[in-house]
């Protein structure tokens, strides 16, 4: 019995969002005191660390379940199968449905079952539900999903990473330039397929690192503004993911008695162009190597961060042939990886 992922899909918003559309914002610093930069050096200084020219926005009439339907419809297709076949339905997310222009989030219904009426699946036995797990809500789907087909209690399963954080972002605050809207999906079955999901590792730090990212008010502190927003606390972020993502992906790839000279892709979620970098980077130096040309396809750039979507649509766009330059082969051996709120770590070793 071999567990693999047999159809992926994604839903790429088509509202585009350029780096000058931030050019007449007006950035304030934590306390409310006004950054002395121009926006356009801001902006510079936003695209050399992060790597992101533009970013995908949903348009105003669509929700978190609306982009996630559309990738697993896609999915579906991809894997050729009966959806009424499904046992379950794990939808990973952050916010809920956030409505335009609305101040409150939307999860009851769960998102899932929301995806599951909207893909107009009767069988009540496919069980739907969400997963809150930060930016690494796919990847433990997925870890979950191999679960209970290894234990007997599913043969497939959907899982689904979507987010509309365009809704939650403070107009006042530099790093919301980073987030995006998006969703990714795959179908996991039990096949007789070689390949599939080898080994798996997660971890939750929490002690001191549980309120690194979160929901905080507006750095505009003169605005009567009553909305709470993604919040973050970048750089320690960044030490943080250097200091424990490599370790845990070495941890994983070590566990799959896999040589690291056969990985042929590292999917990483798409969090900050150079933090990504040197996460690899500092990955290969714990093996005494270099970081091999070509093994870290990006789509940050185009796509900005869409937290749990990032890694499934990443995945899904070279698989059908949408990255430059990049391709997965039968065969090829895969790390899937991803860090986020939580502070949440987890990585997978999957072959094609």
């Amino acid at each position: 019995m071999n567990i693999k992922i047999t159809g992926t899909g994604s839903y790429i918003p088509s509202k585009i969002a350029t780096n000058e559309t931030f050019h007449n914002h007006e950035f304030l610093n934590t306390d409310g005191t006004s950054i002395k930069a121009p926006n356009e050096v801001i902006v510079k200084k936003f695209k050399a660390i992060t790597g992101i020219d533009e970013r995908r926005y949903a348009k105003n009439h669509l929700n978190t379940s609306d982009l996630a339907s559309f990738a697993a419809e896609k999915a579906i297709e991809s894997a050729k199968i009966n959806r009424e076949e499904l046992d379950y339905i794990i939808v990973a997310h952050n916010y809920g449905d956030v409505r335009h222009d609305s101040i409150q989030s939307d999860t009851v219904p769960s998102i899932a079952s929301r995806v599951k009426h909207l893909l107009q699946i009767k069988n009540p036995k496919c069980v739907a539900y969400d997963l809150l797990f930060g930016c690494p809500g796919w990847v433990q789907g997925v870890i979950q999903a191999q679960a209970f087909i290894k234990a007997g209690i599913a043969n497939k399963c959907l899982v689904i990473g979507a987010e509309t954080l365009s809704r939650i972002l403070d107009p006042h605050d530099r790093d919301s330039m980073i987030y995006s809207d998006g969703a990714g999906a795959v179908v996991i079955e039990n096949t007789n397929d070689e390949g599939g999901i080898i080994t798996h590792d997660s971890a939750t730090f929490a002690l001191d690192e549980a309120h690194y990212i979160f929901f905080g008010e507006t750095n505009n502190q003169n605005s009567n503004d009553q909305r709470r927003y993604i919040k973050m606390y970048g750089r320690k972020i960044y030490e943080f993911a250097l200091t424990n993502v490599p370790v845990a992906m070495k941890s994983c790839l070590d566990k799959s008695g896999i040589d690291i000279t056969q990985v042929k892709k590292i999917l990483i979620h798409q969090a900050n162009e150079k933090m990504d970098e040197a996460i690899v980077k500092r990955f290969y130096e714990l093996y005494n190597m270099e970081m091999p040309r070509g093994i870290m396809p990006m789509s940050i750039g185009k796509l900005g961060n869409s937290s749990v979507a990032t890694v499934p649509t990443l995945y899904d766009i070279i698989l059908k042939g949408n990255l430059e330059n990049q391709e997965i082969n039968k065969g090829d051996v895969i790390l899937f990886a991803s860090v986020g709120a939580g502070m949440n770590i987890n990585a997978i070793v999957y072959k094609q």
